[in-house]
């Protein structure tokens, strides 16, 4: 199976904080309304294993609070979305403070915030996906098979009680994944997971590629990470390298 829909990657969306990470409203609805104009069919998370060209799905990893204003406008549009959440941070709603991050959440914390379980349990009720995106965004490589399997095992748990339904979809930190944590995964009992860009090996329901957008993705950039046409061309561009 060849993965045929286009899931989108997104994380924080602000108009104002220029971060990479941050994209803003208007552009990140400018981005669907486009896609929707070229054929798109907007599905959701589980309709992305129908494996049907020209399909649509919008994500948002690390559930911060400013994806909210993205939200609505993706709900007039008629698009379906799935927040992943680090059930830890959504206890307090903190903000994200891994290490990579943790000099953006000094300078601003407020950008970083992250969904509570009332606001997450809010979305649910919208009819938002909540997925999984692990209990503490770590390095799953890096991790013990314990380790890894609290990970995953404890954020899907979390998720269930807190929102009271099935926590289905998983999304890998960092999109880094392998065949041993796509088994992990699988035998947590997740539907399928979610990497970013593409994966090699493994199970392919748990590594279903996403293209992953920042606020530097201009209108032919962007065209360019969702154009069909970009893995062959690529391809293409190796083995010409490679003579």
């Amino acid at each position: 199976m060849r993965q045929r829909s286009l899931v989108l990657c997104y994380h924080a969306v602000s108009d104002c904080w220029t971060d990479p990470l941050a994209v803003g409203a208007t552009t990140l609805e400018r981005q669907v309304r486009w896609l929707r104009r070229r054929g798109y069919r907007p599905v959701t998370a589980a309709e992305v294993l129908d494996n049907r060209r020209r399909t649509l799905h919008v994500t948002f990893d690390d559930a911060f609070r400013n994806i909210a204003t993205a939200l609505t406008a993706l709900e007039r549009l008629g698009t379906p979305v799935t927040v992943f959440a680090c059930t830890r941070h959504a206890e307090g709603g903190l903000p994200l403070d891994v290490p990579e991050l943790r000099q953006r959440a000094e300078q601003a914390p407020s950008e970083l915030a992250t969904m509570s379980w009332d606001a997450l349990r809010e979305l649910a009720d919208r009819g938002v996906e909540i997925g999984s995106h692990t209990v503490s965004h770590p390095h799953l490589p890096r991790l013990s098979d314990t380790e890894l399997r609290h990970e995953l095992r404890r954020s899907k748990e979390q998720i269930e009680a807190q929102l009271g339904r099935r926590c289905r979809f998983l999304a890998y930190p960092y999109g880094e994944d392998d065949g041993r944590i796509h088994a992990a995964a699988q035998a947590a009992g997740y539907t399928a997971a979610f990497t970013l860009g593409t994966a090699g090996g493994g199970l392919e329901r748990f590594a279903l590629g996403r293209v992953d957008i920042y606020r530097g993705d201009g209108r032919l950039r962007f065209a360019l990470k969702t154009s069909p046409l970009r893995r062959p061309a690529k391809a293409l561009l190796s083995v010409a390298r490679g003579r």
